[in-house]
């Protein structure tokens, strides 16, 4: 048995995808959700799947091995980000080495780094012009979006489009390839 901890910020929906795929799945165990924003609404998507669900705060992750042990005594395999906003410390990293994932709504190297999340990356690749846009599932690192890439997506941009025609777009490729490209990583 494989054990995923999603790590969420906002809506969950990511979440919320990763769960439903693996439900079914004998070898695949999502164990829990861990958030750092008690408003996210990734609260209501580890209840609705009865798993369990931790809030963090910065000192939990920064300056405490308080999540490292969470992580070890719920024997995690894959440390999956799905939104998660902050920058992931060294400890963890280093618990977890080429175990924890990022998704990133856009090709990297471009649109990515300190401040590109969400709309401002959808944005970003509006006014840069950009032919194509997508996304980019990498292993953390201790810089934001900068991790070896594992698998990149690409989807035209098309006349017409805005960063909310975009974001739903690349929402339809994370909900498709991400739980696909998790499943890929438990299973090698």
């Amino acid at each position: 048995m494989k054990r995923i901890a999603i790590f969420a910020s906002g809506t969950g929906t990511n979440a919320r995808n990763i769960i439903q795929y693996f439900h079914a799945n004998p070898d695949v165990s999502v164990e829990c959700i861990v958030c750092n924003n008690e408003h996210a609404k990734a609260r209501d998507v580890a209840n609705e799947a009865n798993i369990p669900y931790y809030l963090i705060s910065k000192k939990d992750l920064h300056e405490t091995d308080h999540v490292v042990k969470l992580m070890r005594e719920s024997e995690i395999d894959l440390i999956v980000l799905a939104g998660f906003l902050w920058l992931v410390p060294e400890t963890l990293l280093q618990a977890f080495p080429k175990r924890i994932i990022n998704i990133h709504p856009a090709l990297l190297p471009k649109h990515g780094g300190p401040g590109y999340y969400g709309m401002k990356v959808h944005d970003s690749v509006i006014k840069a012009g950009d032919k194509e846009t997508g996304i980019t599932i990498h292993y953390l690192n201790e810089k934001y979006d900068d991790g070896q890439i594992i698998f990149q997506k690409s989807i035209p941009v098309e006349a017409g489009d805005t960063p909310e025609t975009l974001a739903q777009k690349v929402h339809q490729l994370e909900y498709e390839w991400y739980p696909k490209i998790i499943g890929q990583l438990l299973a090698s």
